[in-house]
C-alpha cells in the first residue's frame, strides 16, 4: 500500500511540475546548503522586513532631528528664534 501511495504522489507530482525528490535527496540537500522553496520564501520576507526596517529607523532619525529643532525653537527666546530664522531667509 505504501509504494502504491508513493507512485501515486510521484506521479502527481510530475504532472504539476513539482520536483521530484525522495527522502535521500532532501537529506543531502540539507547537508549541502540546497534550500527549499518555502525556505526561500521564508528568506525572501525577512529581506523584505529588514529594507522596510531600515527604512523606518531612517525615517524616525530624520523625525528625532525635526522634533529637536522644534524643541529648540519652542524654549529659545523669541529674540534669537527671530535672529535665526531671518539669517534662513537671507540664505536664500
Amino acid at each position: 500500500m505504501g509504494i502504491v501511495g508513493g507512485i501515486i504522489k510521484m506521479s502527481i507530482r510530475a504532472r504539476h511540475g513539482y520536483p521530484l525528490e525522495d527522502r535521500q535527496t532532501r537529506r543531502n540537500n540539507r547537508r549541502n546548503g540546497f534550500v527549499d522553496s518555502g525556505e526561500l520564501e521564508a528568506q525572501r520576507k525577512v529581506e523584505l522586513l529588514s529594507n522596510e526596517n531600515e527604512k523606518l529607523v531612517g525615517q524616525i532619525g530624520r523625525l528625532e532631528e525635526r522634533l529637536r529643532v522644534l524643541e529648540r525653537i519652542a524654549t529659545d527666546p523669541a529674540e534669537r528664534v527671530s535672529r535665526e530664522i531671518d539669517e534662513l531667509r537671507s540664505r536664500d
